[in-house]
């Protein structure tokens, strides 16, 4: 299993696809049956469960039948419907401006500079000047809400508008943003999952494992993407520019077997 697809990176994934609809917890057993069909054996499971739940984002709880089993905290539940705008993107991004995020944290408090960088970063700002992030303005409600959720809000203030020189606009996202790495991150991912769409593509059956186990891996690759890259205008990337491609073949991939995986997964219905 590579890096990417670790247990702990399959299990919110898989609470992002299919658990979170579960009409309780999921139970420890189903658990262990739904990362098995993904090569995550049990003891893997229950230790990335227990790591998950002392971050904050599992909670215990009883299934109706009294089974143990663990559902998503308030706040993972934001993180994810957060993260829906931009997994889940049907359209190409379109030119709203910019929001910039500048902040100012106490010498005394050095630990929280740091935190900030790593999420601003985390959520696809790019770096404008020192202490100065930008990104597309419809990241702004998404960042907002991590930063409150982090307590770092006091230290931050945002503003919106748009880039006016002495630079040209497609030069300076250059330096905001290593394009080159982004680049090479969806080409990674259309390598991995492009093929695995042509095969079901010359397919007539979407058998429910075999549909649950490509999407949860194809999501699991896909899902850190839109935060690496973020989402700028066409007019403003290179030629070909990959991510065009990968998305295509994400979407392509989430409408032929995420239904089909639900039925592995014990959803009576689709998730909406």
């Amino acid at each position: 299993m590579s890096d990417q697809h670790a247990p702990r990176s399959l299990i919110v994934t898989f609470y992002g696809a299919y658990g979170r609809f579960a009409p309780g917890p999921v139970p420890v057993a189903e658990l262990i049956r739904l990362l098995g069909a993904v090569g995550v054996d049990a003891p893997s499971v229950r230790s990335s469960v227990s790591r998950l739940k002392r971050r904050g984002l599992l909670v215990p709880g009883r299934t109706a039948a009294g089974a143990a089993g663990y559902a998503l905290s308030p706040e993972a539940r934001q993180v994810l419907d957060d993260g829906d705008r931009r997994v889940y993107a049907t359209t190409p991004p379109r030119d709203e401006g910019w929001v910039l995020a500048v902040f100012s944290v106490p010498e005394s408090e050095r630990q929280k500079r740091h935190l900030l960088r790593s999420r601003l970063a985390g959520l696809g700002f790019g770096t404008a000047a020192p202490g100065v992030w930008i990104a597309p303005a419809r990241l702004y409600e998404e960042t907002r809400h991590t930063l409150q959720r982090l307590g770092l809000d006091a230290y931050v203030d945002f503003f919106r508008g748009e880039h006016l020189g002495f630079t040209p606009t497609v030069q300076a996202v250059t330096r905001w943003w290593d394009l080159a790495a982004i680049a090479e991150q969806h080409e990674a991912f259309l390598d991995r999952h492009a093929r695995v769409l042509h095969v079901w593509e010359d397919r007539e059956d979407t058998p429910p494992e075999e549909a649950y186990r490509d999407y949860l891996l194809a999501l699991d690759s896909w899902r850190h993407l839109p935060y690496a890259d973020p989402g700028l205008p066409a007019g403003l990337l290179p030629r070909d520019w990959p991510g065009a491609r990968s998305a295509v073949v994400f979407r392509a991939l989430h409408q032929r077997l995420r239904d089909a995986g639900a039925v592995f997964a014990g959803l009576a219905d689709p998730p909406g």
